[in-house]
């Protein structure tokens, strides 16, 4: 992978909202910082895990976007599946072209 930034984003089951935001917290040598969103999951894929959320007819759920460097990509993904192995987290990567502050 490049030196060229990329955006992770995450879908978190709401149950594990807290575990996946204080690792993620806790990964400083690759992430600077990130944006969580509450989110409702739709479709044949998403498992609607509470009685509520069965009613309801969604999945609560975060939203999770990292912007980091393409070289440290496997790296935090190599994190994530070993700390959250079995949880069936989403995620997709797409190239970031600009980046920045407006200060």
């Amino acid at each position: 992978m490049t030196s060229q930034a990329v955006c992770v984003t995450l879908i978190v089951p709401d149950a594990l909202r807290g575990e996946v935001l204080d690792h993620l917290s806790e990964q400083t040598d690759l992430v600077s910082g990130f944006t969580a969103s509450d989110a409702s999951g739709h479709g044949v894929r998403v498992r609607l895990r509470s009685a509520s959320e069965r009613v309801k007819g969604h999945a609560d759920e975060v939203v999770v976007r990292v912007v980091l460097q393409g070289q440290d990509l496997e790296h935090l993904l190599d994190r994530l599946r070993n700390a959250f192995a079995g949880t069936k987290l989403v995620y997709w990567v797409v190239p970031v072209t600009d980046f920045g502050i407006i200060d």
